[in-house]
């Protein structure tokens, strides 16, 4: 892979509770200096996130949907992606009903997704599963449930759990789906060896936060032998540890 197309691949995201507006306008300024594909926030701070990149338009905005439990009805979701569209964003990245899914409720599951993808009338949909909470056959089986609604992407999580995505997860995704829908990874990014791990198993973006973003980038321009891209912060902006 060449190193330098990997900011094509990165999902910048600032969508913990915690995360200030500050934050998100360093998310802003990183997605546009390393040329990340999309930058996302929480729902109260995605307009201004949609207002800041408004002039770049080979960065996406994604707004979330469900987020983070995903247990929200339908008709909960349906007014969050409608409100996330009238904001301006490009892709909506929503949650599954994880319950319905462990209670073998598959109509509901799937019928769940659908309504959002047919709401979202074309944009792309990226179905978030939250593997750490499922066994290998819920994976699985909600992959294949999320390809049969429309998805153009399968995700893994949305970083809110206790336990990462592994390779492990993107492999049985891919085992189930195929080519398909194409493949997320959320939670547990921090590094250049994980996120190739992860591409060469199937993975085509990555949903990753501020911090490791600049850790992960220092790596592939220290790999790749490029020089580090000028005005670009080379530490952590929130003067904390990468």
């Amino acid at each position: 892979m060449d190193l330098l197309q990997i900011p094509r691949m990165i999902d910048i995201s600032g969508v913990r509770a915690d995360v200030s507006i500050q934050e998100v306008d360093q998310i802003a300024r990183v997605a546009k200096q390393f040329r990340l594909i999309c930058a996302s926030a929480m729902p109260c701070f995605t307009k201004i996130m949609v207002d800041t990149l408004k002039d770049e338009p080979d960065i996406m905005v994604g707004g979330v949907v469900g987020f983070p439990s995903g247990a929200d009805t339908t008709f909960v979701k349906l007014a969050d992606a409608k409100e996330m569209m009238s904001l301006g964003v490009d892709e909506l990245d929503m949650v599954i009903n994880v319950g319905a899914l462990k209670s073998g409720k598959y109509d509901l599951v799937r019928d769940d997704i659908r309504a959002v993808v047919e709401t979202a009338g074309g944009l792309p949909v990226k179905s978030i599963l939250e593997v750490a909470y499922l066994t290998d056959d819920e994976i699985k089986r909600g992959a294949e449930l999320a390809v049969e609604a429309g998805v153009r992407y399968v995700k893994t999580g949305t970083g809110w759990a206790s336990r990462p995505t592994t390779v492990e997860h993107i492999r049985l995704i891919k085992s189930a789906i195929g080519d398909d829908a194409l493949i997320k990874a959320a939670g547990g990014v921090r590094s250049l060896d994980t996120l190739l791990a992860m591409a060469d198993s199937g993975c085509s973006r990555f949903g990753i936060g501020l911090r490791s973003v600049i850790h992960i980038m220092g790596e592939v321009y220290t790999r790749s032998g490029a020089p580090w891209p000028k005005g670009v912060i080379q530490k952590n902006p929130m003067d904390q540890e990468v």
